[in-house]
C-alpha cells in the first residue's frame, strides 16, 4: 500500500515519463544483476577457459584433489564409481591398505583404510562432499580438499572435458 502512495506522490511531483524511466532503469539493473549472479559459475568457467586458451597457462585453484578414506575396498569402489557416473570427477585413484591413526572419542584408534584421490573441478567439491556424506558408512567421513596450484595444461583440459559443466 505504501508503495502505491509513494508512486502517486512521485507522479504528482515529477514528470510521469521521468518516473517511469527511473523505475524501469532500476528494475532493468536489478534484473541484469540477478542474471549475472545466477550465471557466475558459467561465466567463471568460460573466463578460465579463455584465459588458458589465450595465455597457454593454467589458472591456479580451478581444479582440486580430494582425499577420502573408506573402511574397505567395496565401499571405496562403490563411492568412486558413483562419483564417476555422476561426472563429478575426472579420475579417482584407490589406494589400498593405508594405515590410519586418529583420535576418536578421546582415545587413539588404529585402522586399516582405503584412500581415494579424487581429481575434480574446485566448483564440484561441494557436490562431491554432499554425495559422500549421504552414502559413506562412517558417521563423520574424512573428505579433505586441496587446490591444484600448477599442472600440465593438457591434463587440466582433459579434466575439463571429463567433468560435466557446472
Amino acid at each position: 500500500m505504501w508503495f502505491y502512495i509513494r508512486m502517486e506522490w512521485l507522479f504528482r511531483r515529477c514528470n510521469k515519463e521521468a518516473v517511469f524511466y527511473s523505475v524501469f532503469r532500476a528494475v532493468l539493473f536489478m534484473t541484469c544483476m540477478l542474471l549475472v549472479l545466477s550465471l557466475y559459475s558459467v561465466l567463471w568457467s568460460v573466463g578460465v577457459q579463455l584465459h588458458s586458451a589465450f595465455t597457454g597457462s593454467y589458472v591456479p585453484g580451478y581444479h582440486s584433489v580430494l582425499l577420502i578414506n573408506s573402511p574397505n575396498e567395496n565401499a571405496a569402489n562403490d563411492i568412486a564409481r558413483a562419483i564417476m557416473e555422476r561426472r563429478l570427477a575426472a579420475s579417482i585413484n584407490i589406494l589400498s591398505r593405508t594405515s590410519t591413526m586418529y583420535y576418536w572419542k578421546g582415545e587413539i584408534q588404529e585402522a586399516s583404510e582405503i584412500l581415494m584421490l579424487v581429481k575434480t573441478k574446485t566448483s564440484r567439491i561441494k557436490q562431491v562432499i554432499e554425495y559422500v556424506r549421504s552414502v559413506h558408512p562412517y558417521a563423520n567421513p574424512e573428505v579433505l580438499s586441496f587446490r591444484v596450484e600448477d599442472s600440465s595444461l593438457a591434463y587440466m583440459k582433459w579434466m575439463d572435458e571429463a567433468i560435466s559443466d557446472d
